[in-house]
Parts: C-alpha cells; sequence; structure tokens
C-alpha cells in the first residue's frame, strides 16, 4: 500500500491529509486562532475539589475548567521527579535547549493576540532563525497516540537483581540469547501478536467452569492518603498536561503523569518502567531495545521511566542516547519555568505543543510514507530544515507542490472532505451506510440498498457486511468518531459469516492509531466497540448545530404547525374577547396548507371563535415559527 501526506497551509489553517493509494485515509484540521490542547503543560489552579466524583476542577487560563480525576494523578509511592540528578553528556554534544514561549513555538506562522500573523511575515521570521533555527521546539505528541501506541511492561525489579550474567552483557560479551531474555524481562518480555481466533472456535475451548457467569470483583477501598481530598485542596498549584481537548460543553481532561515524547522515546519522569511498544513484534529487536535502554540510564543514574515508540526500531544506540539527553534537558528546563511560575498566582502555559505540520513530520511519516506534499513555499522549507534537523531518514521524501491547481483539489481531498460530512455513505455493491452522531454515542447501519446478490439472501448479506468493515473502519478514522460505536450489520444467520464479519472488521481497525476496543456479533447482528478520542470529531470540527431544528435533525410537519394554530387561535379567542379578526403570520408551506387542504377546518373556526382569520407568509420564518397577532 502506497502512502502519501499532503500538508495544505493557508492562513487561516493547517490541514495534513494522509492518502492510501489514492484515497483520503484521515485528515487533520488545525485552526490557526483555535489551537489543539493536548500535550500542552500548564501550571494549574484547583479550583474545586469533589470528594463525591474524587476529581477536581483545574484552572488552566482556558474558556472551562479543566477535569483532572485521581486514576490520573501520579501515585505517591511513585518516586516524584521533583529534581534531576546530574548526568554526563553524550558523545555527540546536544545544543542547549531554551523552551520557548507559546508565542516563539511556531516561528513559520506566529500567533498573536488578535490571531495569526500575514503570511509574510513568515518569511521575515524564518530569515531571522539562529543557526540552529530548531533548537528551541520541543519535540511532544499527542498523549492519546501514546496510550495507544506503548505499552509498560517491565516491572520495577526487572533490571535491578545482580546477576552474573549483567557484567557479561556490559562487556559486550557472548551470551546466550534465552538467557538474555531471561535476564532483561523474564515475565513480561515475550510479547506475541495473537492471530485472529474465530469465535466459534473460543467458544469451542470454553469449559462448563468457563461459561458460568463470574462473581463482580469488588473494587478495593482506595487507602485514605490517596483520596483526592486529601492530596488537592482548592487554591493549590498543581502541574498538569492535557490528554483531552475540550469536548462540546465538557472542559480539557488532565493528568498529572507528565510524558514527553521525541521520535523515538518517551521519557516518563514520574514512572519507573522500560516499556517497548507493542507495534515492534521482534522478539530480538524487543530485546536489545530493552537492554541497551537501561544501560543508558544506569551510565547516567537517571530516574525516571522510557518507552520506545515505533520509529525506534533498528535504531542504533547513540540516536538512542542523544534522544533521552535532549528529553532530561527539556524536563529540567520545564522544571525550571514552573519553578518560576510558582510565584505568580495566575494559571501558565509551561510548554505547548508544536503546530500541526511539525507533529505531522515528527508523528505521521513512516517507512510506509513514500512522499510528503507542501503546498506553501515557506512551510516547505521550513519544514525541510526541520526534518534535516530531527528526523533526516525523512528529508528526502518531502516536496514542493509546483501545479498551479490546488493540492487537494488534485486529490479530491475537498470532495472526500464533503462526502465525509453526510449521514449516508455508499458502498460499490449498492448498499449504503447510514452514519448518527449523538450526545451519547455513535451508531452506524448497514443496508443492502440496490445491491441483490446472486446465490441467496445469506450470501448477499454476507458479502454486503464484509464490504462494510472496509467502509466503516475507514470512516472512523476519516471521521475520528469515538466514544461508543454501535455497528447494526445485517442479520446473518450462519455463524462462519459472523466470525468472518468480525475478523475482517478486527483486521481493518488494527490499522488505526486511536485505541479501540470490539465486542463480539449479537444475535440482532449488533457490534459494540469504542474508540478512544481525545479530541472534536471532523463534524464537531467543521459545522455547528443547525439553527432551525436546534441540531435535531428534523422540524415539524406543517400540517402539526397548522394544527398547532387552530389550538391557540382558540385559546386566545377565550382569553381576550376584544379582537375583531385573528391574523396569522406563519412560513409559506404552512400558510399554503391552510389555504387548501384545511380550508374547511378554517372556516369552521371561524365559525366557532366568531373572528376572521387572515393570513400573512413571512419568508424569514422557519417551518416551526409562527405569529398569532390580535387586530
Amino acid at each position: 500500500m502506497s502512502e502519501e501526506l499532503l500538508i495544505n497551509v493557508s492562513p487561516m489553517e493547517s490541514r495534513v491529509a494522509i492518502m492510501n493509494d489514492g484515497v483520503l485515509s484521515e485528515i487533520y484540521i488545525e485552526r490557526h486562532n483555535k489551537m489543539g490542547l493536548v500535550g500542552n503543560i500548564y501550571l494549574g489552579t484547583v479550583v474545586r475539589v469533589l470528594p463525591g466524583m474524587q476529581a477536581a476542577f483545574i484552572d488552566i487560563g482556558q474558556s472551562r475548567t479543566a477535569f483532572l480525576h485521581v486514576n490520573d494523578m501520579q501515585k505517591i509511592n511513585r518516586p516524584a521527579m521533583n529534581e534531576l540528578n546530574a548526568i554526563q553528556k553524550p558523545n555527540k554534544p546536544v545544543a542547549a535547549i531554551e523552551l520557548p514561549t507559546p508565542q516563539m513555538q511556531m516561528p513559520a506562522i506566529q500567533i498573536n493576540d488578535n490571531g495569526l500573523d500575514k503570511v509574510q511575515n513568515m518569511k521575515h521570521a524564518f530569515a531571522n532563525q539562529q543557526a540552529n533555527p530548531f533548537s528551541h521546539l520541543t519535540k511532544h505528541t499527542d498523549i492519546s497516540s501514546t496510550n495507544k501506541t506503548f505499552e509498560e511492561d517491565v516491572s520495577d525489579n526487572d533490571l535491578s537483581q545482580p546477576n552474573n550474567l549483567e557484567s557479561r552483557v556490559l562487556e559486550n560479551k557472548a551470551v546466550d540469547v534465552n538467557q538474555l531474555i531471561n535476564f532483561v524481562n523474564p515475565k513480561n518480555l515475550a510479547i506475541v501478536d495473537k492471530p485472529i481466533r474465530a469465535l466459534a472456535t473460543v467458544r469451542e475451548s470454553l469449559t462448563p467452569e468457563d461459561k458460568k457467569p463470574k462473581p463482580i470483583r469488588q473494587p478495593e477501598p482506595t487507602p485514605a492518603h490517596e483520596l483526592i481530598q486529601n492530596r488537592l485542596h482548592e487554591g493549590q498549584r498543581i502541574l498538569v498536561q492535557v490528554t483531552k481537548d475540550q469536548l462540546g460543553t465538557k472542559g480539557a481532561r488532565l493528568t498529572t503523569n507528565i510524558s514527553l515524547p521525541s521520535r523515538y522515546l518517551v521519557y516518563l519522569p514520574s514512572s519507573d518502567h522500560i516499556g517497548i511498544s507493542q507495534r515492534i513484534d521482534n522478539e530480538e529487536e524487543r530485546t536489545r531495545l530493552k537492554l541497551e535502554l537501561s544501560e543508558i540510564m544506569q551510565s547516567v543514574d537517571l530516574a525516571g521511566g522510557l518507552i520506545a515508540r515505533t520509529a525506534a526500531e533498528h535504531i542504533q544506540k547513540n540516536k538512542l542516547e542523544e534522544d533521552i539527553y535532549y528529553l532530561v534537558q527539556l524536563w529540567r528546563t520545564i522544571k525550571a519555568r514552573q519553578k518560576e511560575a510558582n510565584a505568580s498566582q495566575l494559571s501558565v502555559l509551561i510548554y505547548q505543543e508544536l503546530s500541526l505540520p511539525l507533529r505531522a513530520i515528527r508523528d505521521l511519516v513512516h517507512e510506509q510514507t513514500e512522499r510528503v506534499v507542501i503546498d506553501d513555499a515557506y512551510m516547505y522549507d521550513y519544514l525541510r530544515q526541520f526534518a534535516k534537523e530531527f528526523v533526516p531518514m525523512i528529508y528526502p521524501r518531502i516536496v514542493p507542490h509546483t501545479s498551479e491547481l490546488a493540492l487537494f483539489d488534485i486529490h479530491r481531498v475537498e470532495e472526500d472532505l464533503k462526502d465525509a460530512l453526510k449521514r449516508r455513505v455508499d458502498l460499490k455493491s449498492g448498499g449504503y451506510l447510514m452514519i448518527d452522531q449523538t450526545e451519547a454515542m455513535t451508531t452506524i447501519d448497514v443496508n443492502t440498498g440496490s445491491y441483490v446478490g446472486g446465490r441467496s439472501l445469506e450470501d448477499t448479506v454476507y458479502k454486503t457486511n464484509l464490504e462494510a468493515t472496509y467502509i466503516i473502519a475507514r470512516q472512523l478514522r476519516l471521521r475520528n468518531l469515538g466514544g461508543i460505536i454501535i455497528l447494526d450489520f445485517i442479520d446473518m444467520q450462519e455463524q462462519e459469516h459472523k466470525d468472518d464479519v468480525l475478523s475482517s472488521l478486527q483486521v481493518q481497525l488494527a490499522q488505526d492509531y486511536a485505541k479501540t476496543n470490539i465486542t463480539q456479533v449479537s444475535e440482532l447482528g449488533l457490534v459494540e466497540m469504542t474508540r478512544k478520542r481525545t479530541r472534536e470529531s471532523l463534524e464537531q470540527q467543521l459545522c455547528e448545530p443547525c439553527p432551525t431544528c436546534e441540531g435535531r435533525g428534523f422540524v415539524k410537519t406543517a400540517e402539526t404547525i397548522c394544527f398547532e394554530i387552530f389550538r391557540e387561535i382558540v385559546r386566545c379567542a377565550r382569553t381576550y374577547n376584544a379582537p375583531k379578526k385573528f391574523t396569522v403570520v406563519a412560513h409559506a408551506s404552512v400558510i399554503d396548507l391552510l389555504l387548501t387542504s384545511e380550508a374547511d377546518t378554517v372556516a369552521d373556526l371561524e365559525y366557532l371563535v366568531g373572528r376572521v382569520i387572515t393570513f400573512e407568509v413571512e419568508p424569514l420564518y422557519s417551518q416551526e415559527q409562527y405569529d398569532i397577532v390580535l387586530d
């Protein structure tokens, strides 16, 4: 599968499209006057503590207070990283890192109090960069993708036990591979991706004891010192990181477990684990990474934990070492800035995430990405220098867009975006999907439509459902649908067909960056699933509720409004005796119905109330709006 990254930059917004075999798979949009918060680090102020919810509301300087649950707080028994130990410098010197202010974060597209600076300032800002224009840039990533991609699969004592093997490993002497695996992590190292098994096979493997309902395990009581009311109080200053953007009426979601990712690693100052991305499935490579990371941390006496990202696979030790020193320097700068900000009583932004184009270069480009096309000349130069400094293997793949036609028009991205906002998605076979988003969940209904199949009804249903799994997986990514999702497949009779459909869905969702969880197909053909949501869906980002129906998706019929008008006239006639006539002001469709189909009813009503009823069309009214004027 060929993959391309298309980056469109304008004075209003930046957009990144991921194309797989020429088809739009994902779209990222960032408005320059409404930057995302995920990954930002704040020194916030506790506004309110709720013992009943074991949560607190934190002021981070946004329009709404942010939410911090006790489960997202650093455990007390974990070592707190208040001060970093002195460490040696790497063989290759790393430039000192000065943490930028929010306005310094993106020199090519700066944000001021009035919004986006004009595009011509981009060239000036770029020209004024120092010899290393990216020395102030920090390497950070979406915390949600971090939760999906990485795992902390090493126990606290895995690397601390004395062993004769240790000296042999650190001295690069020959060591038996099996011994090495047991030395690094005897319990958790061998992580093998389980193949997708048919549901029927799973059921056959269950014993009668397994099929018995399990007793509900009662949660263990939280120790008193872990209760949020014993850890936080109003007015307290606390260092937090945003893990989920503001969605609808809900504020941002926070954590105190700070995570600082770079290209290859994630540094966890408050943890003590060494973990490897689940997507690195080669055991020897996992062993190598764990061993080298542990060696580096032991050699520099570094507190905290590390997670190797997927991009760290086959990366040399010196590159990993540079990343570690970079992240430690960054953490030191953050702590220094926190100390300075403590003197202020206001909420302070300590660290701001990179802009969308830079995040795309750092996080979205991988081995399968053939090229990155950019339609802005200044941003092209900027990203080339960024890639040359931080991700040199990507540098040759970055190319400018030279055609006079718009980049997104050539690749039909604009058309796909319009289609992604529609309820109906057509399948090539003639079937279709109906996608509906609500506050509580998203539902996707599969229908055969014009597809009549050939051999039998069961075969027709099976093929439609199978095709739908591909489109559903793509639409979830493209529309960025999250939370609870209900898939209403067409009812299938054969268990083998149900298993195939579920397996196909699992295979397609395995390519998703967001974390997903799927249940089995129910007797009604329903599949319940969840998809991690950290930012607004495409519909929420680009659209707003309809002012006519107020987001319901429907309005009352003209006939219903006519009957409401009749009842209101009777009510007014009983309340007010003075009016000589009633004038009904309403939408044209309502007036037409009153003068045609309901003309006899109007005549009877005039006789009943003893008043003349006249009508007036108001073109600015919606179908549900009307007024009754008493003359």
